[in-house]
């Protein structure tokens, strides 16, 4: 079975056909991270109209490097959310016009839920569910045990930025260009860690987390320090990484413990970092391929094979800015 995905949700324009929800034929992604650059982050209305500019060259591009026409293609994958609505809807009506032009079924799926079975895609060891899910990336940070592939119970997220976003904004008060993850990354290899940075604590909620008070302590370890040299840069990035990374690695821990899981299964764009890696070297983690780790439409269309159940979903399906993970895959 073919799959065509697409992915939209925020600034990369992305398509793939998958076979049978694992065999990556392609693997197609447009970044927009140099009209972004600029601003420090991304500007949605510019993502927007770079993803009407691209989103069909992109989609034929994976299918002529998957060798195939539209005509091959028994089903259209399309993440619905959570991420910027106007990204969303571009993807999601490409997907219903192709759909409905083509008479291909379509499916909506959860962007999160890729994330994590992009973990799933890239080995062949069967993994023991329940399980640890982790996603770190520049717009979500959440713990969720995994019950199976559909079923989830969310037991920590972040209360305010997610952890790449906390990076990419440290980066920008300390003058350095976007994204900020892994200039802070490259920095902290010759910094040390002398600043007592500290993740947040969330009150009644052990398991989510806060970087905000992170961020607002370099913010006045910054306005404290003059002149800034490259050596105060390099030791606040190796104070932050440390404080960031080690409140991801303890919360793991204790989510592990708590719920008596032995596996986790990682998703998102921070988990490129080598320094992060280093941190949860400890635990059984089950990474995504590098080509998985940001956003993409293989995951995408990974998780479609897996949510068809012979029933397309209807053209009025809406895009979702804030989509949670679902409890099941009924609730898509």
């Amino acid at each position: 079975m073919r799959v065509l995905g697409i992915e939209s949700t925020c600034d990369e324009s992305a398509a793939s056909v998958v076979a049978d929800g694992k065999t990556i034929l392609s693997n197609v992604v447009s970044s927009q991270m140099d009209l972004h650059k600029t601003y420090g982050g991304v500007v949605p209305e510019l993502a927007c109209r770079r993803h009407v500019d691209l989103i069909m060259p992109v989609i034929e591009q994976a299918l002529s490097d998957a060798k195939c026409t539209l005509s091959d293609i028994d089903l259209i994958s399309v993440a619905r959310g959570p991420g910027l609505i106007g990204a969303l809807m571009i993807g999601l009506n490409a997907a219903k016009a192709l759909s409905y032009a083509a008479k291909i079924p379509f499916v909506g799926v959860n962007h999160i839920e890729a994330h994590l079975y992009a973990s799933l895609m890239s080995t062949d060891t069967p993994i023991q569910l329940p399980a640890l899910g982790v996603i770190l990336s520049g717009g979500h940070t959440t713990l969720a045990l995994i019950k199976s592939l559909g079923e989830y119970e969310i037991i920590g997220e972040t209360v305010d930025d997610a952890i790449g976003e906390a990076f990419d904004k440290c980066a920008k008060m300390m003058g350095l260009p976007y994204p900020g993850g892994p200039i802070i990354e490259k920095l902290a290899l010759t910094g040390e860690v002398v600043y007592p940075f500290k993740g947040g604590q969330v009150k009644g909620s052990p398991l989510s987390f806060s970087f905000s008070g992170l961020k607002t302590a370099v913010l006045y370890t910054l306005q404290k320090i003059d002149p800034l040299t490259d050596q105060h840069k390099r030791d606040i990035a190796a104070s932050f990484q440390h404080a960031a990374f080690n409140d991801v690695k303890k919360k793991i821990e204790k989510a592990l413990d708590t719920y008596s899981l032995s596996s986790i299964l990682i998703g998102g764009g921070v988990t490129q970092s080598k320094a992060l890696r280093k941190y949860l070297e400890s635990f059984n983690v089950y990474y995504p391929r590098q080509e998985l780790t940001l956003d993409n439409a293989a995951m995408i269309a990974g998780l479609g094979y897996h949510k068809y159940q012979g029933k397309s979903d209807p053209f009025d399906l809406p895009a979702v800015a804030t989509l949670p993970l679902v409890l099941n895959p009924s609730r898509m």
